[in-house]
């Protein structure tokens, strides 16, 4: 391994809609820079950040892969990302512990549904970003009207760095905007291209593009900005040093020009990553979740985070962690801040996609890997124990789809759940729980597809084959009234008896406020001893609610009175009595059903339009928005999740399969009376409720 300064670090994940080229781009850089023999093809199932069984099966990206790649005196991770809805997840995380994303953007395609998303959610952490036209060798592409998109949707801080000589299949080299260089491209794919003068008859378009991108510098710099006005040029070295500002503020987003298939204008992509992308130690420092900030410097004390897990059959499980301040050291024991444990680290290792290189130490700004840490999860911080730091914790998607599964040979029950709580470590947002009332198994997950990959997943990698039933709604219940009840619990048979006495007034929350529990007791009614014990009832109790089994949210209790005997009383007496109080207070506060909604983008050509703005209107959905992206239209939609459940075959027949749909949980929404009655009879027939309860 060799020792790179932080200074010479290039962090970059590659992001962008699913099918635009990304893993293919990172695998022609590995082959640029001599880090693989060969051009690894996703057709072929041999590129190095593909390579679960899955992916190579399906040709798209599933998980968040790491390859690293040496140029001269400096070292670049990348980060290879999904593109598709169901795992975006992956590449937000994944931003996070880099400094710039490189924004993959098909020349045949332009704009799609994950491009905008990503660029949103690049833009509320401030990451600095570039665009990589890629697929320029595609037949009838055309640069000018994908960058005027780009610069629609994103905004004048889009500019062109390069500018391609030739488009489709006579895409033969590209022009260096900010150096004034052309280069030639070898006919071969080994990624060879020599310097050419710039040709005649692109000048006037370089002179236009190269006037646009100074005066974006200028804009950013007052001193750059007085002299451009005056003197009309810039010297070569504030021209390099004010695009490498203006990137870092996100003043600029500039745009590059490659074909990653047919390796083309990939080393000059390299050379502008090298150049302008942000070594840590120039982006601003990381922020500790009390605010302080975390300096990029290897003298500082140790500061990692740990943004993903994977469980390897050989190695067991794995941890990615990004170190953004100290020098992280093998065999040495850290403190995880988030548990508040230490953690004894063993070996570390590069990862050039899933072949492990051992490391040695690893400087601030670097991304290693840790085998075998035994309580660290992914979102953990981890420092010295003297510093504590503990880094913001990463927020994850909540599910927007569960399964019933059961195994199809009896005795693999057990099978299953170890099974699932190593694929948990390595996808945080897989859920698993055991209904207390039907006694099944359900999993959630982020779409059908994701569900599908988990159970796939089980069978291939861990020996368990299951079936899964039809998707479980996960509903809420709640209250829309007051209550204010008294409950006590008196049992004497023989001996020491059981009391206990409490007095609760039940009211709402606004939507998403979960639950909050509030000691309003005055005097010594009720020992302070037995709080704890009443709060529990009802932290259990709400788990269950009475209306349809669901789980109750959104509520206030306050305890305000009771009693109690000297002898008789206990925590267990209390527990009981609040719990049944909370039963009765609820059914007073009038109840209701909560269902989950769910965002929904649907893309499809413009024909398919009022059939699918009439679709999604009769399962209930709102429509929210249409807009023209490229030759497709978006249609954008709130609709609940139970009516969403077999929306993708019906796109499919509608559309002839030229249609596609992205979905994510947006929030929580009371159902409408009728359908609550099905709900409660269906809760009834599969035993989560007494009729007597409805």
């Amino acid at each position: 391994m060799k020792e790179i300064q932080s200074e010479n670090l290039r962090n970059v994940a590659v992001v962008g809609h699913g099918h635009s080229g990304k893993t293919s781009l990172v695998s022609a850089m590995l082959y640029n820079t001599k880090m693989v023999n060969r051009l690894g093809k996703v057709d072929q199932g041999n590129t190095v950040t593909d390579f679960d069984e899955e992916e190579i099966a399906r040709k798209i990206s599933i998980q968040a892969a790491l390859a690293y790649a040496y140029k001269d005196k400096y070292k670049i991770n990348l980060l290879d990302t999904p593109g598709f809805g169901n795992f975006i997840w992956e590449t937000m995380v994944a931003l996070q512990a880099v400094e710039t994303g490189l924004m993959v953007v098909s020349a045949q395609d332009g704009i799609q549904v994950q491009t905008e998303k990503i660029f949103d959610g690049m833009a509320e952490i401030g990451k600095p970003l570039l665009f990589a036209v890629n697929k320029m060798c595609k037949e009838l592409v055309d640069f000018d009207k994908v960058f005027d998109s780009l610069v629609a949707a994103f905004g004048k801080n889009v500019v062109a760095a390069q500018i391609p000589i030739g488009q489709g299949p006579d895409f033969s080299g590209v022009i260096d905007v900010v150096e004034l260089k052309a280069w030639q491209f070898a006919a071969d794919d080994k990624g060879e291209s020599k310097e050419i003068p710039i040709p005649e008859a692109l000048k006037d378009e370089v002179g236009l593009r190269r006037e646009a991108l100074l005066e974006k510098i200028a804009e950013n710099d007052e001193k750059l900005m007085e002299k451009y006005f005056a003197e009309g040029a810039l010297s070569p070295e504030e021209i390099r040093a004010g695009l490498k500002n203006a990137m870092l503020q996100r003043n600029a987003m500039p745009v590059l020009v490659c074909d990653a298939l047919a390796n083309r204008g990939v080393q000059q992509l390299l050379d502008f990553v090298v150049a302008f992308a942000p070594a840590p130690t120039e982006a601003p420092p990381a922020k500790a979740k009390n605010g302080n900030a975390i300096k990029t410097d290897k003298a500082a004390p140790f500061a990692g985070l740990v943004f993903k897990t994977i469980s390897d059959p050989f190695t067991g499980k794995v941890s990615f962690i990004r170190v953004f301040s100290g020098t992280f050291k093998p065999d040495t024991f850290y403190y995880n801040s988030s548990k508040e444990l230490e953690e004894r680290v063993a070996g570390l290792f590069l990862m050039q996609g899933k072949t492990p290189e051992p490391a040695g130490e690893v400087q601030a700004g670097d991304i290693v890997t840790v085998a075998k840490l035994k309580e660290t999860q992914t979102g953990d911080s981890l420092s010295t124990k003297a510093d504590k730091i503990l880094l913001p914790e990463i927020v994850f998607p909540i599910p927007s789809i569960s399964f019933a599964i059961e195994p199809k040979a009896r005795g693999d029950e057990g099978k299953i759940s170890n099974a699932l709580q190593r694929i948990m470590e390595e996808d945080p947002t897989i859920k698993m729980l055991r209904d207390p009332q039907t006694k099944e198994l359900v999993i959630s997950g982020n779409g059908q597809l994701h569900v599908e990959l988990v159970v796939n997943k089980l069978k291939r990698k861990y020996g368990v084959d299951v079936m899964m039933k039809a998707p479980k709604i996960a509903y809420r219940e709640t209250i829309i009234g007051k209550s204010d009840v008294e409950k006590k619990y008196k049992k004497q048979s023989g001996g020491r008896g059981q009391y206990g006495h409490v007095l609760i007034r039940m009211e709402p929350l606004p939507r998403g406020g979960d639950f909050e529990f509030v000691n309003a007791l005055t005097g010594m009614s009720v020992p302070r001893n037995f709080v704890p014990a009443i709060e529990k009832g009802i932290v259990e109790s709400k788990n269950t609610g009475v209306l349809a089994g669901y789980p109750v949210v959104d509520f206030k209790i306050e305890l305000y009175d009771g009693s109690h005997h000297e002898v008789d009383s206990s925590d267990m007496a209390f527990k009981m009595a609040s719990s049944m109080a909370f039963k009765m207070a609820m059914k007073a506060a009038k109840p209701t059903i909560l269902e989950p909604v769910v965002k929904v983008e649907v893309i499809i050509p413009e024909e398919f339009m009022g059939e699918i703005n009439g679709n999604l209107s009769g399962r209930r959905g709102r429509i929210q928005g249409m807009e023209i992206k490229g030759k497709s239209h978006v249609v954008k939609a709130a609709v609940p999740m139970s009516e969403m459940l077999d929306f993708e075959p019906t796109l499919t027949s509608i559309t002839g399969g030229r249609g596609s749909f992205f979905m994510e949980f947006s929030h929580y929404e009371e159902v409408p009376g009728h359908l609550q009655k099905k709900i409660i009879e269906e809760a009834i027939k599969e035993g989560r409720v007494k009729e007597e309860e409805e």
